[in-house]
């Protein structure tokens, strides 16, 4: 006992942290759970990927058709953002077997009667792109007819009265994102250091380890090594994420997605130390594992509140219950980082957000380390927080 108590505080809590580190990366649960957030993850960047890379493209069949009405309809195609692939037909007999047999979504008839001849119906951008090549096709030989062979058409600018929209939705949709994988961390690591309390209350191991070091060496050890790990994760999801952005040219404007993830990953520890705090003291009054989650249920539907509340935050940033919300502790690590990608939040709002976590944090962590240390001995039934703080006054 002297012994142990010999190497220090610092020393204990290391043991502690190494002890929790190597516990979970042996548990299988952990390692299930961090390959389904990496699979789910590299989902997201795929679907993003092909939803990006997809075109609308449209095969259109011609009979009959004048000369330029190829280019006219892979011109219009373009126009519309559809690639059209123009096919010939001989006849009306091979058009009709050429829709039954999905060779072309539908076949145009020019003339004086134009028509357009599809299987059941004709697709918004089909119908679009062969009436505005009928209409130009129709236009200029009106044109030609009266002499006209050339237009002198300007050239329509677009200015664009918010340049930057396309990059702030990129920040917003990974600050949502970062904040869902945020989200899913801070309650898996919760119930981490709440099940590893409990099962050392139930199997007296606890009595052991408080023979060599003082309740706040355990509590210290479990948030540091859980916590250690969790942002090893969150610091993989982040580089994996912003890699496979970059590689796959899903964002335009680098700095801007680097910066999010960095706002994420610095939100997680100062939410992870506060709600680490919560569930190893909540944990700490019950014995049970079937009475784990009554004690837990309180601390979890903040974390879905403030959740909630982070994906209304991207769609009004500056609205009074996103800016409020984003100061308050437990809520501000799930809201401040989708304010600062989706609004214009100053740096002092940062930093006041972050010290009034920051000494929340110390709140929870000096009174929870009080109520930790007064029930962690105690193995029958459960302990009230009110009982727990004044045993360990006594």
């Amino acid at each position: 006992m002297s012994g142990n108590r010999e190497l220090g505080s610092a020393a204990l809590v290391k043991l502690v942290a190494g002890r929790e580190i190597s516990a979970r990366l042996r548990d299988r649960n952990f390692v299930i759970s961090s390959v389904v957030i990496l699979v789910v993850l590299l989902g997201l960047l795929g679907f993003q990927v092909a939803v990006s890379s997809g075109e609308e493209s449209s095969t259109i069949g011609v009979v009959d058709g004048e000369p330029g009405i190829e280019q006219v309809l892979e011109a219009q195609g373009e126009a519309l953002d559809v690639q059209v692939t123009v096919v010939e037909l001989a006849d009306r007999d091979a058009a009709e077997r050429a829709i039954e047999d999905g060779d072309v979504d539908g076949v145009l008839f020019p003339g004086d009667a134009p028509e357009l001849l599809v299987e059941q119906s004709a697709g918004g951008s089909l119908e679009a792109v062969v009436q505005g090549a009928v209409a130009q096709q129709a236009l200029a030989g009106q044109l030609a007819d009266a002499g006209i062979t050339e237009l002198d058409v300007p050239e329509v600018a677009v200015t664009s009265m918010d340049p930057d929209a396309d990059a702030d939705a990129q920040r917003v949709v990974a600050a949502i994102i970062g904040v869902g994988i945020l989200y899913g961390l801070l309650i898996m690591f919760g119930q981490f250091v709440a099940q590893g309390v409990v099962e050392e209350k139930s199997s007296r191991v606890v009595e052991l380890l408080l023979a060599t070091m003082r309740p706040w060496h355990l509590l210290a050890g479990k948030i540091l090594g859980l916590g250690l790990l969790g942002l090893a994760q969150i610091v993989l999801i982040a580089v994996i994420g912003v890699s496979g952005a970059l590689a796959f040219d899903i964002v335009e404007v680098p700095g801007d997605l680097i910066g999010t993830a960095v706002a994420v990953v610095a939100w997680f520890v100062l939410g992870y130390a506060f709600y680490a705090a919560v569930f190893a003291v909540a944990a700490s009054l019950v014995s049970r594992q079937e009475d784990l989650g009554s004690v837990l249920m309180p601390t979890t539907l903040v974390l879905v509140v403030a959740f909630v509340i982070g994906l209304q935050a991207a769609a009004d940033a500056d609205g009074g219950l996103a800016v409020v919300t984003s100061y308050v502790p437990g809520l501000s690590p799930l809201v401040m980082p989708v304010r600062q990608a989706a609004g214009d939040v100053a740096a002092w709002e940062v930093g006041l957000s972050a010290l009034i976590a920051a000494l929340a944090v110390a709140l929870v962590v000096r009174i929870g380390g009080r109520v930790y240390a007064a029930s962690l001995l105690r193995t029958s039934g459960k302990t009230k927080i009110r009982e727990a703080l004044r045993a360990e006054r006594v």
